[in-house]
């Protein structure tokens, strides 16, 4: 394995991830500065670092590579990286836009002896195979609306410094956490048709760690959202930095039967409600139904092909990047956008 960009989710879930599976090794590393790639290299005993991370894909003892740079080198180190003959799990987001990401997906289907894959949402990795399951089930009978929360007030002191989540040059059409709750909910849900959206910045500048001067702030600090899913249910999704005391993040998934309520905060849980019920209750996540992260696993398996990429393969990431894309569209021209949904042969 050789890492590109190893910061802190890298350090902190991946070099443990793979460093405890036999048979892998992490034997190199590239770091943006020389200083953070050797200080890696030597918390987790890695042999090898490189002054560009081209120097990385290109050395032949290096099987496969984790990318964990900010968006804006996800598509051309992946495409690179291909090119060279290398497996890629990269970071979400998986690009900087859709554009992006068609190039990203079409590469994969190139080398389709190559594995691919984007880490994925963990959100509602504890309560999924039990919501899957109640879904196919029939719990909710038809879904007729979906609410999507994740709203808080991270974004409210206007004195926090710029971070590259605020700069739509390093992370792309990002919008606070739309596009990994919008992962989450794919899995429930039927996808999106048309989108109408608006969203709004309401601290145009915030000071850069680096340079200490006030830098223009690119991505949304509140975001709203009404679609049409494809079943011709109706979805409102509403996120935002800016809102003291909200309600955090939430899945309300609302059937012509039943009702399934997933809450991460203040801790997550699944609530549930059937027809003709007065009230919600608590449905409890068996142990061996919960499912563990295991994404670097699940990675070396498929490249070993011992499994196939569950979560999350290149072309659900392109399904998230589409509607995040529309999202973008719609806010800025202030008109409804349809959805051309990218589904496999």
């Amino acid at each position: 394995m050789g890492l590109i960009g190893a910061g802190k989710n890298t350090c902190s879930r991946h070099i443990p991830g793979f460093q405890d599976i036999p048979g892998v090794e992490i034997t190199g590393v590239v770091n943006r500065t020389a200083e953070s790639s050797n200080r890696v290299a030597r918390e987790f005993s890695i042999a090898n670092t490189y002054d560009h991370w081209d120097q990385l894909i290109q050395d032949p003892e290096i099987d496969a590579i984790c990318i964990g740079t900010w968006p804006y080198l996800h598509c051309p180190i992946t495409l690179a990286a291909l090119e060279a003959g290398k497996h890629v799990l990269t970071e979400a987001r998986m690009a900087m836009n859709v554009e992006e990401a068609h190039r990203m997906y079409e590469a994969s289907l190139r080398y389709p002896n190559l594995t691919c894959q984007i880490v994925p949402s963990p959100f509602g990795f504890k309560v999924d195979r039990v919501v899957k399951n109640l879904v196919a089930d029939g719990y909710l009978g038809e879904l007729r609306e979906l609410v999507v929360l994740g709203a808080d007030d991270s974004l409210l002191d206007d004195s926090l410094p710029m971070h590259w989540r605020n700069d739509t040059e390093l992370s792309g059409l990002n919008m606070l956490t739309l596009g990994i709750m919008h992962e989450t909910v794919m899995r429930w849900s039927p996808q999106p048709c048309r989108v109408m959206a608006q969203s709004h910045i309401f601290t145009p500048e915030r000071k850069h760690l680096e340079t200490g001067r006030l830098h223009p702030v690119s991505t949304p600090e509140s975001v709203q959202v009404i679609t049409e899913l494809e079943n011709g249910g109706r979805g409102i999704y509403h996120f935002s930095g800016v809102t003291l005391g909200g309600p955090g993040w939430q899945i309300h998934l609302y059937g012509t039967q039943g009702t399934l309520k997933y809450q991460m905060n203040p801790q997550e849980k699944l609530l549930g409600m059937k027809r003709g019920e007065n009230s919600f209750s608590e449905i409890q996540i068996p142990l061996e139904k919960e499912y563990a992260w295991r994404v670097e696993e699940e990675f070396i398996g498929a490249i070993r092909g011992e499994e196939v990429v569950q979560f999350t393969d290149f072309e659900t990431g392109v399904r998230y990047m589409e509607f995040t894309q529309a999202v973008a569209k719609s806010a800025e021209t202030k008109r409804a956008v349809d959805l051309t949904i990218t589904r496999g042969d």
